[in-house]
């Protein structure tokens, strides 16, 4: 069966995915951790999307596979449009999900300078828990909220700013008319980050996009709504 690759978002990790992995049957999951977030967080962070995007389809390759389905979500929806336009004949079916294809995230809670600025006031470890706060519809009171937190907490100050660089610097709009995947846009629909015209534009910019919009959630449906993310990624990947 073709896997499943899923490409996490600014200060997440493949911790994230956990309650995907028996979602589709028989078919291979992979989730990577983006160097300096996640189980790499070691590693030093990239200031490109494209850099991180190289770094996937490489790590891909070097894992022997050629083929996949593709899950991106947030920063690392920028990530998959960017495989994608680099690699399309490797994508079989592309899943874009809480993202955008302008970097600067206009409608964002809150700009990504004040994000850098307030990161190096606060510290790591304070920007983790508050940034992952705002992806929660519940914030923290969001039972999935302090295993989010965890996560983001393995990222470095380095690694913060570096990905708030990465998406500033990037816009992926000039790609969609020429995303050939067959596309399945999805947006929470109180989500924090991303609003909803930045989701309409993917919807409406990719040929073979269609739209699913689940109600009641933030930045993370995967985790707030699990088995309807689930149900949904799974039809349209296994059909």
């Amino acid at each position: 069966m073709i896997p499943v690759v899923f490409v996490h978002g600014f200060m997440g990790g493949s911790a994230q995915w956990d309650a995907q992995t028996d979602a589709f049957g028989d078919a291979p999951i992979i989730a990577v951790d983006l160097p300096g977030f996640g189980e790499n967080g070691e590693l030093d962070a990239f200031q490109t999307i494209e850099n991180y995007a190289d770094w996937v389809l490489e790590h891909l390759t070097d894992r022997g596979v050629d083929q996949f389905h593709l899950v991106g979500h947030s920063m690392g929806g920028m990530i998959a449009q960017e495989m994608v336009a680099k690699s399309p004949e490797r994508v079989a079916r592309l899943v874009l999900y809480g993202t955008g294809a302008q970097g600067v995230l206009p409608g964002r809670f809150e700009t990504i300078q004040t994000s850098k600025d307030r990161a190096i006031a606060d510290g790591a470890p304070a920007t983790a828990r508050r940034i992952s706060a705002t992806w929660f519809l519940d914030r923290e009171n969001d039972t999935a909220y302090e295993g989010c937190a965890k996560i983001a907490e393995r990222a470095s100050m380095k690694a913060i700013l570096s990905g708030l660089d990465a998406m500033n610097k990037w816009s992926g709009s000039t790609h969609l008319p020429k995303l050939d995947a067959k596309t399945l846009v999805i947006w929470g629909d109180s989500d924090r980050t991303y609003s909803w015209d930045q989701t309409e534009q993917l919807w409406r910019s990719i040929s073979k996009a269609s739209l699913a919009v689940i109600p009641n959630c933030a930045h993370a449906p995967h985790l707030e709504k699990t088995d309807l993310f689930n149900s949904i990624v799974s039809d349209y990947l296994m059909a």
